[in-house]
C-alpha cells in the first residue's frame, strides 16, 4: 500500500492516542492507527512503510494475555511473522515506558519489536538519542541510542509532542524511499 502503516500494542489506551496523534500529524500519507491485536498477518504485511507502537510492561514485556490483557497483542502477533520476509519493509518504532518505576526495563519493547523485525529482513529506521532521559538499563539502546522513539508519558508528557515531531521530521524521508 502507498499509505504508512501504523500499527500499536496498548494496555491503558496510552500508546494508542501516540500512534492516533503521530496519524493526524502525518495526515493524508498515514492510514487509520490500527491495534495489532485486531489485524491480520495479511493486513499488517499489505504495508511496506510502517510506524509499530508498543508500551513495555511489567519486567520488559510486551503486552498479551500473559500480561494480564483480556485481548491479543504483539506477545500473539509477532510468532505469526516467524515465516514472513520483511525484506523491502521500512519500520519506525515508537515505544513507551515509565524509566522512574521500572528503571531497569524501560521501553524494552522497542528492543523486542526491532529485533523480531530486524531478523526477518527488515529495515529499521528512527533512532533516537537517549540524552535527556533517566534509565538504569533497556534492550532498546545500542551507542547511546534507542531503537526507536522512547516516550515516557508519566513522568515526560510533557516533552512527548515536540519529541514526536522532530522524529517524524528525522524518519519521513527515510520512509519516503
Amino acid at each position: 500500500m502507498d499509505q504508512i502503516g501504523i500499527f500499536f500494542g496498548t494496555d491503558t489506551g496510552r500508546t494508542r492516542l501516540v500512534a492516533k496523534q503521530i496519524a493526524k500529524k502525518l495526515g493524508a500519507a498515514a492510514a487509520a492507527p490500527v491495534n495489532i491485536g485486531r489485524t491480520s498477518l495479511a493486513d499488517f504485511l499489505a504495508y511496506d512503510r510502517l510506524i509499530v507502537g508498543s508500551p513495555t510492561l511489567g519486567d520488559g514485556e510486551l503486552p498479551g494475555t500473559s500480561t494480564g490483557l483480556s485481548q491479543p497483542s504483539w506477545e500473539e502477533f509477532l510468532p505469526q511473522l516467524a515465516a514472513a520476509d520483511l525484506s523491502g519493509k521500512t519500520i519506525a518504532i515508537f515505544g513507551l515506558g515509565d524509566q522512574q518505576k521500572y528503571p531497569n526495563e524501560f521501553v524494552d519493547a522497542i528492543g523486542l519489536l526491532h529485533d523480531a523485525f530486524v531478523a526477518r529482513g527488515a529495515r529499521i529506521v528512527g533512532r533516537w538519542p537517549v540524552a535527556g532521559y533517566e534509565f538504569k538499563a533497556s534492550q532498546a539502546v545500542a551507542d547511546d541510542h534507542f531503537f526507536g522513539l522512547a516516550l515516557d508519558q508519566h513522568w515526560q508528557a510533557s516533552l512527548s509532542e515536540s519529541r514526536i515531531d522532530t522524529w517524524l521530521e528525522q524518519i519521513k524521508p527515510e520512509l519516503a524511499r
